[in-house]
């Protein structure tokens, strides 16, 4: 298949003059006599991967009929700390088996003849994902149905435990997660020609600060507003799964709750779109944790000086050339605001 031209904007449909490879993957991965790809669509927050959703017309075998799937492959550039689409594929299996909502992942496909990168092809799940949508139309007292499903889905993922064969390649920390953060963060802004203090104020704080150990899961670590779909009916999928490790669960409920997070409604503590109480007792439902609001403040300090790094990151690969993007240039501009956050939190009125 020609690999879609770059110039494609997102939401722009688009068919490929070639899709004959493609096609033939698919017809035989689902076992089909003719697979008809009638248009793909680029769909839209694809800074790190890059998602089409591609509308199919099957001819026999179990999947016959009108079916709606997304073809999921790297975008140009990606963060270091992401996972390839092969891992994140494994990832996608785990957490669907474990009755995590996410979409359900269909093939995995390692011949580059075919698209030219890796990728693997999952269901489309409808719903709203924007978040400045969602925490807009919250109302006064937020979704509380919305963020108790929330807080159950994330406490499913939590219930995964190490060891896990399907996710030996998930690197296990040797040492407190919160420090190795800290020390990961360090490194990267030592590689900067300027610098950073507040950034380097806050990663003291933490380190000063920093948990004991405490127990190990599956963290997804981008759980927030932006990376679900929600419907009227609540919860439908969670996304996004590329930066998934070990961790601390706190550090989960800690960057979905951070403030950089909650878009239009500063006020809902439970990403912008709930009460953070009903957040919490959905995920005690499900979760024999119990896990206090006053946890929180370390772990969203720490989300707020991640999101300021990732700022940075996605401001270099803008800057160095290598993916010219107006909302990655953009990205890095929020970084006064993260860090008076930071300094906000880490004053003498901190927990």
């Amino acid at each position: 298949m020609s690999t879609p031209p770059t110039t494609v904007r997102d939401g722009e449909t688009f068919v490929a003059p070639d899709d004959q490879p493609l096609v033939e993957f698919i017809r035989e991965h689902a076992a089909a006599k003719r697979v008809v790809i009638q248009a793909r669509q680029r769909l839209s927050g694809g800074a790190i991967q890059e998602n089409w959703l591609l509308d199919l017309l099957i001819e026999g075998g179990p999947w016959a009929g009108a079916r709606r799937w997304v073809l999921r492959s790297d975008a140009l550039s990606a963060l270091p700390a992401s996972l390839d689409r092969e891992q994140e594929f494994a990832v996608l299996q785990v957490v669907h088996q474990a009755g995590v909502k996410v979409p359900r992942p269909l093939w995995l496909c390692r011949d580059m003849r075919v698209h030219g990168r890796v990728f693997f092809l999952m269901e489309y799940v409808p719903g709203v994902a924007a978040g400045r949508l969602l925490s807009a139309g919250a109302g006064t007292q937020g979704r509380a149905q919305l963020a108790a499903q929330l807080g159950a889905n994330l406490a499913r993922l939590h219930q995964v435990r190490p060891p896990c064969a399907a996710l030996d390649f998930l690197p296990m920390p040797t040492r407190s997660p919160a420090l190795a953060t800290i020390d990961a963060y360090r490194h990267y802004l030592d590689t900067l020609a300027d610098a950073y203090p507040v950034l380097e104020w806050g990663l003291r704080w933490c380190e000063l600060h920093a948990p004991h150990n405490g127990t190990l899961c599956l963290l997804h670590r981008d759980y927030r507003t932006g990376n679900y779909l929600a419907s009227e009916q609540g919860l439908e999928a969670v996304l996004d799964w590329e930066f998934t490790g070990w961790g601390d669960p706190c550090e989960d409920l800690g960057w979905f709750t951070a403030r950089c997070w909650r878009f239009t409604r500063p006020d809902l503590e439970a990403g912008g779109i709930g009460q953070l109480e009903d957040f919490l007792g959905g995920y005690h439902e499900v979760s024999p944790l119990r896990i206090e609001r006053s946890q929180l403040h370390y772990w969203q300090v720490m989300a707020t000086l991640r999101w300021a790094v990732i700022a940075l990151q996605q401001g270099q690969r803008h800057l160095s050339g290598e993916e010219p993007s107006i909302e990655l240039a953009l990205t890095a501009r929020l970084l006064p605001e993260l860090e008076l956050d930071i300094l906000h939190m880490t004053g003498a009125e901190a927990p």
